[in-house]
C-alpha cells in the first residue's frame, strides 16, 4: 500500500490536518472503537463502528490504511495493539478521538 501522509505524528499517530485530507481523498478507512451508544451520538462522517468491546481485527478492512478512533484515544491504541499483533501494518489512530476531532474544528454526525 501506499505510504499514508500521517503529518509528521509518532509511528502509532495521525494528525488532524493529516487525517482531514486522507479522509477527504477517500485514503483511508476509520474505523471508531467506541459502543453503539457512543457512536449513536456523533461520530465522524465517513467511519464505520467496530466497538472494541467485541474487536476482532480479521473484520478490519483491507483495502486501504487504517485509522482508529475512539473518545479520547485510549481505547483506539488497545485496538491498534490487537491489529499490529494479528499482522496489520498499515494502521493507526487518531490519538485525540472524539473529543480531539471536535477541539480541532471537526464535526460529528
Amino acid at each position: 500500500m501506499a505510504n499514508l501522509d500521517r503529518g509528521g505524528a509518532n509511528d502509532d499517530e495521525i494528525t488532524y490536518a493529516a487525517l482531514v485530507e486522507a479522509l477527504d481523498d477517500g485514503a483511508v478507512a476509520l474505523v471508531d472503537v467506541r459502543e453503539q451508544n457512543e457512536w449513536d451520538a456523533g461520530h465522524v462522517e465517513g467511519s464505520v463502528l467496530h466497538p472494541l468491546s467485541v474487536f476482532d481485527p480479521e473484520i478490519l478492512p483491507r483495502d486501504k490504511p487504517i485509522v482508529l478512533i475512539c473518545r479520547s484515544g485510549n481505547r483506539s491504541m488497545t485496538a491498534l495493539r490487537a491489529a499490529r499483533a494479528a499482522g496489520f501494518t498499515d494502521i493507526w489512530h487518531y490519538k485525540g478521538g472524539a473529543m480531539g476531532w471536535v477541539r480541532e474544528g471537526g464535526e460529528l454526525v
